[in-house]
């Protein structure tokens, strides 16, 4: 098996070839289920699996990001689930919190405790509530509130979507969901803050936000929020690869490696969108809550050591 050992020589990270697709690969296949790339667990993985710690290996998730989303994105737009408006609003919110967030980490967070803490305690709360989402979809299902068997339904496209400065609307599945622009906006911003800063990508926060805050089908949100990761990953890691702030040197991402994580998590981000279909919403919540509450717990005991 040592024939299969390869040395990173960016990161210092010395493990099997194979491993960083195999692992992503497995990820994302169910994160993407509920429009999360599965960046926000390749974080501690690195971290804590491989020893990777210095502010690289938040460009390297972001590399990860940047080749393993497309083949999601393009299948949400194929199946006609792909909110445009969703998309648009999340990331005009998100670019500006962008560059405070490579700002912080670079300069005020080199060693990263205090922020995975506040990472943590955000996951904690976005968990609960989207574990309680799933737990109100299986009572409404089961006490007849939810009429309407169509968990399974094959062709569930959007039909229309309206922008207002003070709400939108998405016509999806026959049925009108309405948020608050506002909101959604601002939520961006401080998402776009702690993506930038750690290389989550902002997904994992933004996705159980509209599902579980918004009340809006894991279906609409899942393409928007993976189209808007790739899209702040694109302009973050830019950031970590050329740009100095304050003397300090630019973050580069170890190329290869983050390569290799996409590589998996671009075919495991294909068969969940392409299994989401199949999957009853409370299943896609449940498993969306449980993962993120456990990445939570963790952060929160890696600041505490």
């Amino acid at each position: 098996m040592e024939i299969f050992i390869h040395h990173f020589s960016v990161s210092g990270v010395e493990t099997y070839i194979f491993l960083p697709p195999l692992v992503m690969f497995i990820v994302s296949m169910l994160t993407s289920t509920a429009g999360v790339s599965g960046a926000f667990i390749l974080l501690p993985f690195q971290m804590s699996v491989l020893g990777y710690t210095s502010p690289g290996v938040s460009a390297t998730n972001f590399v990860y990001n940047i080749v393993s989303i497309p083949s999601g994105v393009f299948h949400h737009i194929q199946k006609g689930r792909l909110s445009r408006t969703l998309f648009s609003i999340i990331v005009l919110g998100t670019l500006p919190g962008v560059f405070l967030g490579y700002y912080i980490r670079m300069v005020y967070l080199p060693d990263p405790a205090h922020f995975r803490l506040f990472v943590g305690l955000v996951l904690i709360y976005l968990g609960i509530r989207t574990l309680k989402s799933a737990y109100k979809d299986f009572i409404n299902t089961n006490t007849g509130k939810n009429n309407h068997k169509t968990e399974t339904v094959i062709n569930r496209e959007i039909t229309n979507e309206t922008f207002g400065i003070l709400r939108t609307s998405i016509v999806f599945d026959g049925k009108i969901y309405s948020f608050s622009t506002p909101l959604v906006l601002f939520v961006s911003a401080a998402v776009g803050i702690v993506g930038g800063a750690y290389g989550i990508g902002g997904g994992a926060i933004m996705a159980p936000f509209c599902i579980s805050v918004l009340e809006l089908p894991v279906y609409i949100v899942s393409g928007a929020a993976l189209f808007s990761t790739w899209t702040t990953s694109v302009i973050a890691v830019m950031f970590y690869a050329f740009v100095s702030i304050a003397g300090q040197a630019p973050a580069s991402p170890d190329w290869f490696l983050g390569i290799l994580f996409g590589l998996g998590g671009m075919g495991g981000i294909y068969v969940g969108a392409r299994i989401q279909k199949w999957i009853p919403s409370t299943i896609i919540k449940l498993i969306l809550g449980i993962v993120i509450f456990t990445i939570a717990v963790r952060y929160i005991l890696l600041s505490a050591t």
